[in-house]
């Protein structure tokens, strides 16, 4: 009889202990990691957790039904999908339905509540420079403002980053006549590179021009002084249905959560303009957590324009505000122009204030109005049943294969139910710890592709099973053929995970929504498939054909030879020696 080749499987046949340490180690350590990171049970997708549907509607100005097409709106599905991923929703699905409509589901309990209030309710972003602003429904007070400096590595970048930093980016934004600047001359400003030069221009300005500008002016004096932004129902309204080239008035939230209520110019810059935006924890100075923005070539020279006449300004006509949907949500101070194409927004942000303010920087531009036509909320109790059903369904397909074991290969269900285990424990864990590392959320697809993995796992083990098997039948006793049967199986088996893994692949990459749920969870337990085959299977039964149970061929083990119809036990033959002496002629 052949014996087994030395080598990598020999070191295997004689070290099994080696992977299966291995692997023991290595499902300590995930189980570890997941209890230490609070991370106890995978994440649950909206049709298992429950969770809020948005239908949107896609709304153009009259005149300009042709922007409602195929190229805007996915477009505005990309913007929304990055938009609510950036505030940490899992499993959030943005879809077109039919033309004009995009369906958005968030899971419950995943910033859903500030999803929705983002993800299709503000339409436009603007820079406009601030006119004059003071604190709404009281008097006038000191609130810090955040600084915007060049993000650029050069020599005029430290300078102007020197100076924000030495006013500790807390210039007060407070009312245009506690600065002594009236708000028709913040007005007047607005057009004017200085302060200086808004008063020579107004003295100079002739009769005509000065009666149309006292006429607007007055009109957005009484507006400001009437405008009360602690009222729910004013900001409803400030600074909403107004055109990019108007000067308007608008509310929104200084650094002390007290409402502020401004006069801001037309817009310089708008959504469009920016490219990228990031919250980014600046460690190099105190600065804390700030914003950087990266522009496009277009709206980097606007940017350097506007900024260098706000630079030359006194506060508060040095600032400009980030509009969103007619709210300001931002209104950063600039020392000098900014010129290089990227800024950086520094203040008294948190980590949660400086990423909300990116997301609204990177995705505030959708090419499309959209209003809320409805919301359905899906119960936790409706997705309760759901998960329950589909956990049944999973300990029945469990079962049923542990039962076929039992009955076809009797003492070897030692090793597959075992095998099983691991792979489920391996299988549970990782789902456990990618829902907070990359937001993965189990739904009942990936419910069922868990369930198909059943039978994905338990078939590399009748493979090998049946290869030792055959081993037996040509009379090998089952030590040798365990160490030769598995490079036949092993083979078989790669190929066979390759091919479940290839579907996987290609099914995630061209689907969306909860299929691609499916196809991960389907990817995920085809690799572990093959790891636990390797690091458990093969050794655990390396290890178990050493035992007489097994080694004798017991009736009870699944490999008896007279079962399986073995040919009598291969010998090694030898041809005999031919006698000493000398050599006959005619055999010569």
């Amino acid at each position: 009889m052949a014996a087994p080749k030395r080598g990598r499987s020999g070191s295997a046949q004689s070290k099994p202990w080696r992977p299966l340490g291995f692997i023991l180690i290595a499902i300590v350590a995930l189980t570890g990691g997941m209890f230490a990171s609070g991370h106890t049970t995978p994440r649950l997708g909206i049709d298992l957790a429950g969770g809020t549907s948005i239908t949107l509607r896609a709304v153009a100005e009259p005149g300009q039904e042709s922007a409602i097409n195929k190229t805007n709106m996915d477009t505005a599905v990309d913007i929304m999908n990055r938009r609510v991923n950036g505030l940490g929703v899992s499993e959030a699905e943005v879809q077109t339905q039919g033309d004009k409509n995009i369906i958005v589901n968030i899971p419950k309990g995943t910033n859903s509540k500030e999803a929705r209030q983002q993800v299709g309710t503000t339409a436009k972003l603007y820079f406009r420079p601030v006119l004059a602003t003071e604190v709404s429904g009281g008097a006038a007070t000191a609130t810090p403002s955040p600084s915007a400096s060049s993000s650029a590595p050069d020599k005029a970048t430290d300078k102007a980053t020197d100076k924000a930093t030495s006013s500790s980016s807390a210039t007060p934004t407070a009312s245009a006549t506690s600065q002594g600047r009236a708000v028709t001359d913040g007005l007047k400003a607005d057009s004017t590179p200085s302060a200086s030069a808004s008063s020579k221009a107004s003295s100079s300005a002739s009769p005509s021009a000065s009666s149309s500008a006292s006429s607007s002016t007055s009109k957005l004096e009484a507006q400001y002084a009437a405008l009360d932004c602690t009222k729910k129902s004013v900001r409803a309204t400030a600074g909403k249905g107004t055109k990019p080239t108007d000067t308007i008035v608008a509310c929104g939230q200084n650094s002390q959560k007290q409402w502020q209520k401004y006069i801001l110019g037309p817009a310089q810059v708008d959504g469009t303009d920016v490219k990228k935006a990031q919250a980014v924890f600046n460690t190099q100075t105190a600065a804390g957590w700030t914003v950087t923005m990266d522009f496009t070539s277009k709206g980097a020279k606007k940017f350097a324009d506007v900024t260098g006449k706000l630079a030359q300004n006194q506060s508060p006509q040095n600032q400009f505000a980030i509009v969103l949907d007619g709210d300001v949500v931002s209104d950063p101070y600039v020392k000098q122009a900014l010129t290089g194409g990227n800024a950086e927004i520094s203040g008294s942000f948190n980590q949660e204030e400086a990423q909300s303010l990116a997301n609204m920087l990177s995705y505030g531009a959708l090419p499309l109005s959209f209003k809320e036509d409805s919301v359905t909320t899906v119960t936790a109790a409706l997705g309760g049943e759901q998960l329950h059903a589909g956990l049944i369904a999973g300990a029945i397909g469990l079962a049923l294969v542990v039962i076929y074991l039992l009955i076809f290969y009797k003492g070897l269900s030692v090793i597959a139910i075992p095998s099983l285990l691991v792979s489920a424990i391996l299988t549970y864990v990782l789902m456990s710890l990618l829902g907070p590392a990359i937001g993965f959320a189990l739904n009942l697809p990936a419910v069922c592709g868990a369930i198909v993995a059943i039978g994905i796992t338990a078939d590399s083990f009748i493979v090998f099973f049946e290869r030792i098997r055959d081993e037996i039948r040509e009379g090998r006793s089952l030590r040798p053929s365990v160490e030769r049967a598995w490079p036949r199986a092993r083979r078989t088996i790669l190929v066979s995970d390759f091919v479940s893994f290839l579907a996987a692949a290609v099914l995630f990459i061209v689907t969306v929504g909860k299929v691609q749920g499916f196809a991960f969870t389907l990817g995920l337990t085809t690799v572990l498939d093959v790891v636990v085959v390797f690091l458990f299977t093969k050794p655990l039964m390396t290890l178990l054909a050493r035992r007489k149970f097994f080694a004798n061929g017991h009736k009870w083990s699944g490999l008896d030879p007279k079962a399986l119809g073995a040919k009598p036990p291969l010998r090694r033959t030898r041809r005999p020696a031919r006698p000493a002496g000398p050599v006959d002629p005619k055999e010569a």
